[in-house]
C-alpha cells in the first residue's frame, strides 16, 4: 500500500510562486501514475495536473494550464508541483493521488490519497 505526503503548501500573493511536493512510501512511485488535484471551501475537488509513471505525458486542467507544471522523480519516490503566477482563485486543499497504470484526469480512478496541502492566495 502506499501512502502519500503533501507538502509545500502555504500563503502567497497573487502573482506569487509555490512548489509542492508529493512524497510516496510504502511501495515504489515509478509504476503509478501521479495526479493533484484541489478543493476549495464549499465547492466540488477538481482535477489539476497529472503525470504518467514516466514522466513522459502529462495533463494539466485549462485554469492552471500555463502556469502549474508537474514533474516526478521516481528514484527519490517524489512529484513536485510547481504553481507560478498564483490567482486567489487557485485557493485550495490540494491533494495527490496515486493509481496503478495509465495516467487520467478522473478521481474516481485514483486509489491512494494523501491527506493535503493548504495554498492560500491573498489579492
Amino acid at each position: 500500500q502506499v501512502q502519500l505526503v503533501e507538502s509545500g503548501g502555504g500563503l502567497v500573493q497573487s502573482g506569487g510562486s509555490l512548489r509542492l511536493s508529493c512524497a510516496a512510501s510504502g511501495g515504489t512511485t515509478a509504476n503509478y501514475a501521479i495526479g493533484w488535484f484541489r478543493q476549495a471551501p464549499g465547492k466540488a475537488r477538481e482535477f489539476v495536473a497529472t503525470i504518467s509513471w514516466s514522466g513522459g505525458t502529462t495533463y494539466y486542467a485549462d485554469s492552471v494550464k500555463g502556469r502549474f507544471t508537474i514533474s516526478r522523480d521516481n528514484a527519490k519516490n517524489m512529484v513536485d508541483l510547481q504553481m507560478n503566477s498564483l490567482k486567489p482563485e487557485d485557493t485550495a486543499g490540494y491533494y495527490c493521488a496515486a493509481k496503478l497504470g495509465t495516467t487520467t484526469t478522473r478521481e474516481t480512478l485514483y486509489r491512494y490519497w494523501g491527506q493535503g496541502t493548504q495554498v492560500t492566495v491573498s489579492s
